[in-house]
C-alpha cells in the first residue's frame, strides 16, 4: 500500500516577524499562584473539598487532599481540574453543574486568600527594584480566575507593581474560558500589552504553566522556590526544563542574574 503524506496547513503566525535577529527584552509576566503569592496550597484545600463532594455525588470512591490534589492538577484552574476529574473518573457533569462548582470554589479561596495569603519569599525586593528601574512592564498572566488573583495580589501588597488592565486570566480575561498549557492567555497579554512575545520573558512554577509560556514562544524563568525541600526542588527543576524554561531559578534572589542571562541569549 502507497504511504499517503499528510500535509496541514501552517498556521499564522500571531505577530508578524520582525527585521531583526534578537529583540530586546522590554516586558516581564509573572504568573500568579506560587510564583508571586503563596496561594496555590490554600487555593488547592477548597478545591479539594469541592472535589470530594463531586465524586462522591458520582459514587466514584477516591478522595484526595490538598496536596494530592495539587500534585496532579498544579497550574490549572478548578474549571481545568473538574475537566480533568471527569476525564480520570469517568463521569460527566453538565455546563451548569460545572459553572455552579467554579463558581462556589471562587469564593471559597478568595475568602482563604484574603485572609492567609503571604507573598513569595524573597519576590518583594525584586518587585520594589524593578518597578525603580522603570526598564521593563511588568503583568500577572494566570490560569485563576482575575477576582482571585486582584485578591491574591492586592493581599499581599503587590497591586501597586501592575496596572490593573496588565492583569490577565485565562479563566476570564479570554471570550472562551480556558487554563494553561493552553497558550491562549500569554498571546491575548501580549495582543493588549502590544508586545511581541519575544520582547518578553515569562516567570512559571508548573509545568503546564511553562507550556503555556514556551508555546506561546516566550523565553521563560523557570521558578521552584516555592517547592518544599531540596529533593521536590531538583525533581520540578528537570520537569520545568523538559518543558522548555531557558534557566532555572531556585531564589527570588537570583531573579536579575536569569533575566540577564536570557537576554544575552
Amino acid at each position: 500500500m502507497p504511504k499517503v503524506s499528510i500535509e496541514f496547513p501552517r498556521l499564522p503566525e500571531p505577530y508578524p516577524k520582525k527585521s531583526i535577529d534578537r529583540l530586546q527584552i522590554t516586558q516581564l509576566l509573572f504568573d500568579c499562584d506560587n510564583t508571586l503569592v503563596l496561594s496555590e496550597e490554600l487555593a488547592f484545600e477548597a478545591c479539594a473539598e469541592l472535589s470530594n463532594e463531586m465524586l462522591e455525588k458520582h459514587n466514584v470512591s477516591d478522595r484526595y487532599t490538598g496536596p494530592g490534589l495539587m500534585g496532579t492538577f498544579v497550574g490549572q484552574n478548578f474549571r481545568g481540574v473538574v475537566t480533568g476529574l471527569q476525564q480520570k473518573h469517568g463521569f460527566k457533569l453538565s455546563d451548569e453543574e460545572v459553572n455552579s462548582y467554579v463558581d462556589r470554589e471562587l469564593g471559597k479561596v478568595i475568602e482563604t486568600l484574603l485572609a492567609k495569603a503571604e507573598p513569595c519569599v524573597g519576590v518583594m525586593p525584586v518587585l520594589e527594584q524593578l518597578d525603580k528601574s522603570k526598564k521593563y512592564g511588568m503583568a500577572v498572566v494566570s490560569s485563576s480566575a482575575l477576582s482571585r488573583v486582584q485578591a491574591s495580589v492586592k493581599k499581599v501588597g503587590q497591586d501597586k507593581f501592575f496596572p490593573p488592565d496588565h492583569i490577565f486570566s485565562a479563566a476570564t480575561s479570554l471570550a472562551v474560558p480556558t487554563t494553561k498549557p493552553d497558550p491562549a492567555i500569554y498571546l491575548h497579554a501580549c495582543k493588549v500589552i502590544g508586545k511581541d512575545p519575544g520582547e518578553c520573558v515569562a516567570v512559571e512554577d508548573s509545568k503546564s504553566g511553562t507550556l503555556s509560556a514556551v508555546r506561546a514562544g516566550i523565553p521563560t524563568i523557570g521558578y521552584v522556590g516555592s517547592y518544599g525541600g531540596a529533593i521536590k526542588q531538583k525533581e520540578m527543576a528537570e520537569v520545568l526544563k523538559e518543558a522548555g524554561v531557558k534557566v532555572i531559578m531556585d531564589d527570588w534572589s537570583q531573579f536579575m542574574d536569569c533575566l540577564a542571562q536570557i537576554e544575552a541569549m
